[in-house]
């Protein structure tokens, strides 16, 4: 599926000027039909893939307790 340049911006939450400026430094793959750039949304999905597999390891990072430090005793 192709999106336009204000779709794409829209689907990444990222300012349609922003994309403009990589389709422009060939940073995203895009198609110019003559009148717009049209950009294929599939290449997205591994970038998406990786950003939640690295949301759910720091999750599971921050929820994993401390472990004891066996050099600490208590000498009341």
């Amino acid at each position: 599926m192709y999106l336009t340049i204000k779709e794409t911006a829209e689907h990444l939450s990222l300012p349609e000027d922003y994309i403009e400026s990589l389709v422009v430094q060939k940073k995203i793959r895009a198609l110019h039909d003559g009148q717009q750039y049209l950009i294929n949304k599939e290449q997205f999905n591994s970038h998406h893939e990786q950003l939640e597999k690295a949301r759910k390891q720091l999750a599971e990072w921050q929820n994993e307790p401390i472990p004891e430090d066996p050099d600490i005793k208590d000498e009341d």
